[in-house]
């Protein structure tokens, strides 16, 4: 809850990633409340009573929506997509005003531009989506997360036999592939979200 709060305050981009990651973490505990607590809040011998009370009550926060929104399966929470939404309209903005020239945003995304159709039908043919209803920044924020995952299942698991080391240098390429190109996009546009979430910056400055 803590790190959540945190990583809102500090990095959109790092909110959502986080949150999809619990939203997973908490399928895998099968949304039980006493395996989730068991699991993510008895550990904190750092806490107090109230306090694991409130950690765990915001757990069950997040199952009830997953239930609510019947995600308990799959999919990710209304919450983190509107987020994702609002991102991508400033992604779409910052292309065309002067605040996203002066910030160089038009050239990161430069380089990512020509790979977005290939990553939008990669991530269709993964998911019951459609390549032309995929957003810029869902395309990068579902890359990324499948980078994570990539990467959390290479250290989980260590395959042997045929073929191993072929996979394992596959995927490898691929997570370099991905955040060379969509890393520093997402990371841009996070910090002038930040910027303009805290009056730091005027995104409509010098538009007609």
């Amino acid at each position: 809850m803590l790190t959540a709060k945190q990583k809102r305050r500090e990095n959109i981009a790092e909110y959502i990633l986080y949150l999809w990651q619990l939203e997973d973490m908490l399928r895998a505990l099968d949304l039980s409340p006493e395996k989730i607590y068991s699991t993510l809040v008895e550990p904190h011998a750092e806490l107090e009573p109230e306090q694991k009370q409130t950690l765990f009550f915001w757990y069950m926060d997040l199952v009830n929506l997953l239930r609510t929104e019947n995600k308990e399966q799959a999919g990710h929470l209304e919450h983190t997509l509107h987020l994702i939404a609002d991102l991508n309209d400033l992604h779409l903005h910052l292309l065309k005003a002067p605040v996203g020239k002066e910030h160089g945003y038009d050239q990161v995304f430069a380089a990512l531009a020509p790979e977005l159709p290939k990553l939008k039908t990669a991530i269709a043919r993964e998911s019951d989506l459609a390549a032309d209803g995929i957003s810029d920044m869902e395309a990068c924020f579902r890359a990324l997360y499948s980078v994570m995952l990539c990467r959390l299942k290479g250290t989980a698991t260590q395959e042997d036999g045929p073929g191993a080391a072929k996979k394992a240098e596959a995927a490898e390429r691929y997570v370099k592939d991905v955040l060379e190109v969509v890393s520093p996009v997402v990371a841009r546009l996070a910090a002038i979200y930040r910027a303009a979430e805290r009056g730091e910056l005027d995104l409509y400055k010098d538009m007609a």
